[in-house]
């Protein structure tokens, strides 16, 4: 058995089809390389710095080109590419009834692809899931979330989801809630609020920072303090911001509040009454004796 399937393979190295078997394969490796010379070519002229652009164009030549070279080599070996091509038809008919699912995300993955809400870099949120895009392509968009996991999110997914651009716009307002007690000076409070912007090297001076008055709750007067700045710099300034404001109110004397608390009885009821009853004991609230004590 051995030696018959030896005499085939002898027989065909060193018939007729043995030249056309290698004239097959050194086509495809020569689709193969050019398909990647011409990849990395067309994407470094019409890409520019755009990450997506450039990654779609080289995979679009890559296949294309060693498509072509590869259909040659199976002409080259005697196959009719009429036959292929419908064979290949109905299986995608058929694959495309089967598998719904992968239909509805390639067709979502060509209108992420045309919109173009993000691109390869940016910093985007999906439902709870914040990440950077790593690739998209026609099934499904690939992150890399901020601790350094992979997440792959279909595009179907991406369609029907509220999808946040973090790194879309150059700029991001900062907004932080400050809370002082009844007895400052509002005015002063604002003022001092607006010299810790000033001297942030990380806060910009246009769009201005902006102080808002919230509202008199129940421990404090409350502000929310709005600051802009250049959005590679928002982790920079959201750290930094809190430490001035706590130094700044510090050396003004501008108490931050905790809850307080007043109990209140009636303007007609008479204030409680404290007495000492011995030394290391809490003050009780005098009052009548019981009979006990009597």
């Amino acid at each position: 058995m051995i030696e018959q399937w030896w005499t085939l393979i002898v027989d065909y190295v060193t018939g007729p089809q043995a030249a056309n078997l290698v004239r097959a394969a050194v086509k495809i490796a020569i689709g193969l390389i050019l398909g990647r010379l011409a990849g990395n070519g067309v994407a470094r002229l019409f890409g520019g710095e755009d990450a997506q652009r450039s990654m779609i164009l080289r995979r679009l030549c890559f296949y294309g080109i060693a498509g072509l070279f590869v259909a040659s080599a199976l002409m080259e070996l005697g196959f009719d590419l009429g036959v292929l091509l419908g064979a290949a038809g109905i299986l995608t008919v058929a694959i495309g009834f089967a598998s719904q699912t992968s239909a509805s995300n390639l067709i979502s993955g060509l209108f992420l692809l045309g919109e173009r809400p993000f691109a390869v870099g940016d910093l985007i949120r999906v439902n709870g899931t914040v990440g950077e895009v790593l690739s998209v392509d026609f099934l499904s968009v690939k992150l890399r979330t901020l601790d350094n996991l992979f997440v792959r999110i279909p595009n179907e997914t991406m369609i029907k989801s509220e999808v946040t651009n973090i790194r879309h716009f150059p700029i991001r307002r900062v907004d932080l809630q400050v809370g002082v007690a009844y007895k400052e000076d509002l005015r002063e409070v604002t003022e001092v609020l607006l010299e810790v912007a000033d001297r942030n090297p990380y806060c910009l001076e246009e769009p201005a920072p902006m102080v808002l008055f919230q509202g008199f709750a129940d421990s404090s007067m409350n502000y929310e303090f709005r600051l802009w700045t250049q959005t590679d710099n928002f982790l920079q300034i959201r750290n930094s911001i809190p430490i001035e404001i706590k130094e700044a109110f510090d050396d003004n004397d501008i108490e931050i509040p905790f809850p307080h608390r007043t109990f209140y009885t009636g303007a007609e009821t008479e204030p409680f009454p404290v007495q000492v009853v011995g030394e290391g004991l809490e003050p009780r609230a005098s009052g009548p004796a019981s009979d006990e004590e009597e």
